[in-house]
C-alpha cells in the first residue's frame, strides 16, 4: 500500500492506494502546531489503514517554507572568505519591481555583526591562493559561540570549484561547536555566483535546526506506531528524498507542500480525454 500525507497549516490530508485490490482510503484531520507528528498518527488512524502493510509512506509539509516567512528559524551565523563579509547583505544591484514605491531589499537572516571573516582564498581555477588559517576558523567559533549562535552557514569563495577549505572550515566548526547545526555551501549549492550559493546555504541552516527536529520526531513517530516502510519527503523539484538528506539539506523542501498538487494537476490533466486537444 502506497501512502501521501501533506501537513498544512489548517489540516493533515491523507491520501492511500492499495494497487493490489486498488482500493482507495482517505482521511483529514486538523493540524497539531505543537505537535506536528500527531497529525499525521491521526489521519492514519481515522482513515482505518494498516499501518503494516504501507509500503512507502510519501509526506508533504510546510513546515520549511513557513518556519522562513515566519522569521522562526535558528539563531544563524555566516562564516565567508576575508572581504567578503557584506556580499550576503549587498545581495544584486538589479531592482526587481521598478516601480513599486514600498519595494524594499530582502532582510537578511544573518546580521552583520555574526558574519565573521576567515583568511583563506582560492581562485575560479580551483587553485589554492592562500591556504586556510585555521586559527581564524577556531577565533570565529569561539566568538560565535559566545553570540550564543545555533547554526552556522560557510560559504567561501570559489568553493564550488574546490570545495577543500569549505570541509576543513566544517570540522572546525563542529569541533568547537559541536552542538550547532552546520551547512556547507558546496553541499547546499554547488554553483557559481556567490550571493545565490550564500543566501541558499543561509537559509538551509536557518530553518535546519527546525526541520531537522521535525523530520527526526516523524521518523521516529511512525516507527512508534509501528511503521516498518520506507519513508520520503517530497522536495521542491517534485523528487522525493530520505530522512537524512532532508534532515541536511531542508532548503530542498521549501516548496514540498505545494508541489504535489502541481504535480497530480499536471498528471490529471494528461490523462483527461480533452488534454490532447487542449495541446493542439
Amino acid at each position: 500500500m502506497l501512502v501521501a500525507i501533506d501537513i498544512g497549516g489548517t489540516f493533515t490530508d491523507l491520501m492511500a492506494l492499495d494497487e493490489a485490490t486498488g482500493r482507495f482510503a482517505q482521511a483529514k484531520t486538523l493540524t497539531t502546531p505543537s505537535q506536528l507528528v500527531q497529525g499525521v498518527v491521526d489521519c492514519l488512524r481515522k482513515s482505518g489503514v494498516d499501518v503494516g502493510s504501507v509500503e512507502e509512506l510519501i509526506h508533504g509539509s510546510t513546515t520549511a517554507i513557513n518556519t522562513l516567512i515566519e522569521r522562526k528559524g535558528a539563531k544563524t551565523a555566516l562564516i565567508v572568505t576575508r572581504g567578503t563579509r557584506d556580499v550576503y547583505s549587498i545581495g544584486r544591484g538589479n531592482r526587481p519591481e521598478s516601480y513599486n514605491l514600498f519595494f524594499h531589499r530582502h532582510r537578511p537572516l544573518v546580521p552583520r555583526h555574526l558574519t565573521r571573516e576567515v583568511a583563506e582564498r582560492c581562485l575560479s581555477s580551483g587553485e589554492v591562493l592562500h591556504p586556510i588559517d585555521r586559527e581564524s576558523v577556531e577565533e570565529a567559533c569561539r566568538l560565535l559561540s559566545g553570540e550564543g549562535v545555533e547554526a552556522i552557514a560557510v560559504c567561501f569563495l570559489h568553493s564550488y570549484v574546490n570545495p577543500e577549505h569549505e570541509r576543513i572550515a566544517g570540522r572546525i566548526v563542529r569541533e568547537v561547536m559541536p552542538r550547532a547545526y552546520v551547512s556547507l555551501s558546496h553541499e547546499i549549492l554547488r554553483e557559481y555566483r556567490e550571493f545565490e550559493r550564500m543566501s541558499t546555504t543561509v537559509v538551509n541552516a536557518y530553518i535546519g535546526p527546525t526541520v531537522g527536529g521535525y523530520v527526526r520526531s516523524l521518523k521516529s513517530g511512525m516507527a512508534d506506531i509501528g511503521y516498518r516502510g520506507e519513508l520520503t519527503i517530497m522536495q521542491s523539484n517534485g523528487g522525493v528524498i530520505t530522512p537524512e538528506v532532508a534532515t541536511e539539506r531542508p532548503v530542498a523542501m521549501m516548496e514540498s507542500g505545494p508541489v504535489g498538487g502541481i504535480i497530480a494537476s499536471a498528471r490529471a490533466a494528461a490523462a483527461s480525454p480533452g488534454s490532447m486537444r487542449w495541446a493542439r
